[in-house]
């Protein structure tokens, strides 16, 4: 999935981005509200991780605004030094989905992440499943007819966006925001069509359907088998 983090530490900020995409999310990072607002008017996310000390205004009202004025409705992670319970209520009540107080683990970032995703995309299982397919989020093991498949970050990535919206079709610039960062250098005008023929080749031609002028969709659920 595609992450904002908004943190002003820089240590922590690069440490948190880091550590997110090692675990094959894509992330950008910014330290302060106004860059943060600047993104989320110009890409799509899944999911805000939210410090609360921001220079200017802080994170509860850039949260606040966020909700409301904007309108936002994905998933925000509060995370932050401030442990009072009449904060972590604030912060709930603010628009917050989550509160985790600072320090804390990548694997347990990832993990409350994963869950957030869940929830806001009714994904509840552990294992999804479409047709002889089957993918583990949280292990981010790929199985095709209960077989082991080895794909790339890239590959995972994509195949995990379309597992997502099952129902949907995605252009390719919808696709592109969700495997590339604004720190990547710009990719190969044809990466996306490449990652599409790999995850036909190794799981199943029809895994990933193409509707010309549009973009793709994953292949039905009754073909994959």
């Amino acid at each position: 999935m595609r992450l904002l983090i908004v943190e002003d530490d820089a240590q922590l900020g690069e440490a948190l981005a880091a550590g997110l995409r090692q675990v094959g999310h894509t992330v950008d990072w910014f330290c302060d509200g106004m860059q943060a607002d600047a993104a989320l008017g110009a890409t799509t996310y899944d999911a805000l991780v939210l410090d609360l000390g921001l220079p200017g205004a802080d994170g509860m009202e850039w949260l606040r605004r966020w909700r409301g004025q904007r309108n936002l409705a994905l998933p925000v992670l509060i995370l932050t030094a401030r442990d009072g319970i009449e904060q972590r209520i604030a912060g709930l009540d603010a628009g917050a989905d989550d509160y985790l107080i600072k320090p804390i683990s990548i694997d347990e970032l990832a993990a409350r992440l994963r869950a957030l995703l869940r929830r806001a995309t009714g994904r509840t299982q552990e294992v999804w499943t479409h047709g002889a397919l089957s993918y583990a989020p949280a292990t981010r093991q790929v199985l095709w007819r209960g077989v082991s498949v080895k794909l790339t970050g890239r590959e995972l990535a994509l195949l995990e966006v379309l597992l997502m919206h099952p129902q949907r079709v995605l252009s390719k610039t919808q696709l592109r925001e969700k495997l590339y960062d604004w720190g990547d250098a710009g990719p190969e005008s044809n990466a996306l069509e490449v990652h599409v023929h790999n995850l036909r080749r190794k799981l199943h031609p029809g895994v990933v359907r193409t509707l010309h002028g549009v973009g793709y969709a994953l292949g039905a659920a009754e073909s994959l088998v």
